[in-house]
């Protein structure tokens, strides 16, 4: 018996970029968890981030690790999947790169060098805006 493989709709644009890492999976729906991290992931206003243990404590479930695990499997590019940063401050170590540009695009702060989120300017709290 052979084990179902995973497959792309399409093949990644660049390996180096990191997007050679993000698969589908043919059939599989997301988990009850996986829904709530990508509706709260698609909540994250322009110009604002959520670390990933942020996401984790604003759906009530989970770790840092299962939001990457879900936004990796199951996030497509309608979903705002660079506003979920490191706690350091770093980007999706996936695609860094399109991270830093996206959220540049997004007027997001960043520090000096441009290599990281400032969080104290653009960490959200979930709340939504003028609450």
């Amino acid at each position: 018996m052979s084990r179902p493989r995973a497959r792309r709709d399409a093949p990644p644009a660049s390996l180096s970029a990191g997007l050679g890492t993000r698969l589908r999976l043919g059939g599989v729906e997301p988990s009850p968890h996986a829904v709530e991290v990508l509706d709260a992931v698609a909540r994250i206003p322009a110009g604002k981030v959520m670390t990933y243990g942020d996401v984790a404590e604003y759906v009530g479930a989970g770790t840092g690790r299962t939001v990457g695990t879900a936004l990796s499997r199951y996030a497509d590019d309608d979903l705002p999947w660079h506003r979920v940063i490191r706690a350091t401050g770093e980007p999706n170590p996936a695609a860094p790169v399109e991270a830093l540009r996206r959220l540049a695009a997004d007027r997001t702060p960043l520090s000096a060098n441009g290599e990281r989120v400032d969080l104290a300017a653009a960490r959200w709290d979930g709340r939504p805006p003028g609450c």
